[in-house]
């Protein structure tokens, strides 16, 4: 089964310094038809306006993942850490038992764009923790570069969920395949670009869902760039 969510028809809330769009319910924005797919739970598309951000607020039993698209985004926690992650790093933070953070656009000049991704742990009251990695996805034949993954395989970030996330770049007229293995879903998402998924054109924003699917066939329409979940 394929259900394909279109970038439009997301959820939309603009707050004059922040633009985010959600795939699924998120804040005030409640579709029942929408609530998230298996541990995938928000997947927001933000842009954050220069020297602007979201205050010191806290989570709690999550997995949450940063993905920086364009610019610069500052994350400060109470467990100390301080960073700056730019196109090509990857954060991963577990809320666990409760840990409080802040996000700004470490620019004044420069609007930031990037993607807000929360994961349900593998089980509640975890210790809270932190990675965040630089990862090259350029430079070779691979199509998809793994990101995150339950056991911190081939380099990767670990999640704590039952479930890994790949990064996909293609060039114009790239195929690739990504098998799915029995009894695991694929949440493919296109964040730059247009893509051909099993013969169905995506845009930017769009994103498809896959049940019972033995993979997916994925050929750029134009330079892009994806992120796919491979999940229980």
């Amino acid at each position: 089964m394929l259900t394909i969510r279109r970038a439009q028809d997301r959820g939309h809330s603009d707050h004059g310094w922040l633009s985010s769009h959600h795939t699924f319910s998120f804040a005030d924005y409640h579709d029942p038809l929408h609530m998230g797919f298996r541990a995938l739970r928000v997947l927001n598309d933000d842009r954050v306006a220069p020297g602007r951000g979201f205050g010191a607020h806290p989570h709690r039993d999550m997995e949450i993942v940063s993905y920086v698209l364009a610019g610069a985004l500052e994350h400060r926690d109470s467990m100390g850490h301080g960073s700056v992650i730019r196109p090509g790093d990857v954060q991963r933070m577990s809320a666990g038992t409760g840990v409080t953070h802040s996000e700004f656009n470490a620019s004044a000049r420069e609007p930031v764009h990037f993607l807000q991704i929360w994961l349900l742990p593998s089980k509640p009251g975890l210790a809270p923790s932190y990675e965040q990695k630089t990862f090259a996805l350029d430079g070779d034949d691979r199509a998809f570069t793994l990101l995150a993954s339950p056991d911190g395989r081939d380099g990767s970030l670990t999640v704590q969920t039952a479930g890994s996330l790949f990064a996909g770049r293609f060039a114009p007229g790239q195929r690739a395949r990504y098998e799915l293995g029995y009894g695991r879903h694929a949440w493919v998402h296109v964040a730059k670009g247009r893509v051909r998924l099993d013969g169905r054109d995506l845009e930017a924003g769009d994103a498809v869902g896959l049940s019972d699917e033995s993979g997916v066939t994925l050929e750029g329409l134009e330079a892009s760039e994806l992120l796919l979940f491979d999940l229980a």
